[in-house]
């Protein structure tokens, strides 16, 4: 499928994977401008993006009734990715305004759950937020330049990342996001372990191309780092990952988290997503092709927690139309029938709708953005050039 040096930030051109499976290409733009229009701007059946005020907007999780960096980020890189700037404006004018903590032990993180009203459930951040906030941050300033604060968004996505990286350092309070020996992120930051789901070596690779210049290095071996990882995570059988795991690869099953649910499902999607912007690591089609042949057999219907040696336990997933949209996502790193049939299935899987949409709908539209070749790197003239 490509050798390392031919994806997409090398060579411009992203793969339409719904062409590929058949559809026709004005089905597939339409296909993604609906979903759109169903999550930001539908009924109460499909919508999870809600306007607050003149200039701020909020994703509401609406399993949990609150909003949450996860959400809040993962909107506005939807926003930029389809040219929606006053969407990605009001999304970010709200995080910054109620969940940027600006003193005290978080300071330059995001409280990751609030309310809608902007108080916070809780003073503590979750790293996901962070990595999609500055990336979402990086591509808006790329693909619409800067603006005045806090529209500054180059800016403010190096605020974040250097709070990523350096907190506890010459006596600023609170810990870094990643581990800075091994180069691998957090669950959260005060802990020593991992989330492989939050691995997204395709981020730090831009990362390294824009984030303070002391810290470049540091993003470089952290792609290499997260790559490996994902690797020591996903079972040499299944591909399956757990939702926690130790910094060996090996489940974290303290809390009961060390199996396949719901968080372990991004980490096909970013498979998917790294294969095609990078391209270098080829041993991720493995990893892609067991996840679907795992699946292949399955009905959404029946999707369940798993083992991740693919044991499957009593209880059903809470997320699996979000579930079929991230196994089609790995689609970016292999290809063939198994494939195809998997990205077919996803299409023919309506967005969710009811209480437990959010989720599922997130992934839904990423998934949508990237097997239609509309998920892109922004990149400023500079660096394009360079590529």
């Amino acid at each position: 499928m490509g050798q390392a040096g031919s994806g997409a930030f090398h060579t411009g051109t992203y793969r339409n994977v719904f062409m590929e499976a058949g559809y026709p290409s004005e089905e597939i733009a339409a296909r993604v401008e609906e979903t759109w229009s169903k999550l930001f701007e539908g009924g109460e059946e499909t919508r999870i993006y809600y306007e607050a005020g003149s200039d701020k907007g909020y994703l509401l999780d609406t399993g949990n009734l609150d909003v949450r960096t996860e959400g809040m980020s993962y909107g506005m890189m939807m926003a930029v990715q389809l040219d929606r700037k006053d969407v990605f404006d009001r999304i970010w004018r709200w995080s910054y305004e109620y969940m940027h903590m600006k003193e005290g032990w978080g300071e330059g993180y995001f409280a990751w759950s609030c309310n809608t009203d902007g108080s916070r459930r809780s003073d503590g951040p979750a790293p996901d937020g962070e990595e999609y906030f500055a990336l979402a941050l990086f591509f808006a300033a790329n693909r619409w330049g800067e603006g005045e604060h806090p529209l500054d968004y180059s800016a403010k996505a190096r605020d974040i990342l250097r709070a990523c990286l350096h907190k506890g350092e010459d006596g600023r309070p609170g810990d870094p996001m990643w581990n800075r020996d091994n180069k691998l992120i957090k669950f959260i930051p005060n802990c020593e372990y991992s989330d492989p789901s939050y691995h997204l070596p395709h981020f730090y690779e831009l990362f390294a191309l824009w984030s303070d210049p002391e810290d470049r290095s540091f993003w470089k071996e952290a792609a290499e780092a997260s790559r490996a990882y994902i690797h020591l995570s996903s079972h040499p059988d299944t591909g399956l990952a757990p939702e926690y795991a130790h910094y060996d690869g090996t489940p974290n099953d303290d809390r009961g988290y060390g199996k396949f649910f719901s968080d372990s499902y991004r980490v096909a999607a970013n498979i998917g997503l790294d294969y095609e912007w990078f391209r270098a690591d080829p041993e991720q089609t493995a990893v892609a092709d067991r996840i679907q042949s795992f699946f292949a057999d399955k009905s959404p219907e029946d999707y369940r927690r798993y083992e991740i040696d693919g044991t499957p336990l009593d209880e059903k997933s809470l997320h699996p139309v979000g579930l079929a949209a991230t196994n089609a996502m790995a689609a970016l790193a292999t290809g063939g029938e198994l494939a195809l049939n998997t990205v077919r299935r996803f299409w023919d899987t309506p967005v969710r709708t009811g209480e437990r949409r959010y989720y599922d709908n997130c992934l839904y539209m990423f998934a949508m953005l990237a097997l239609s070749g509309s998920y892109r790197i922004w990149m400023p003239e500079e660096d394009a050039a360079l590529s």
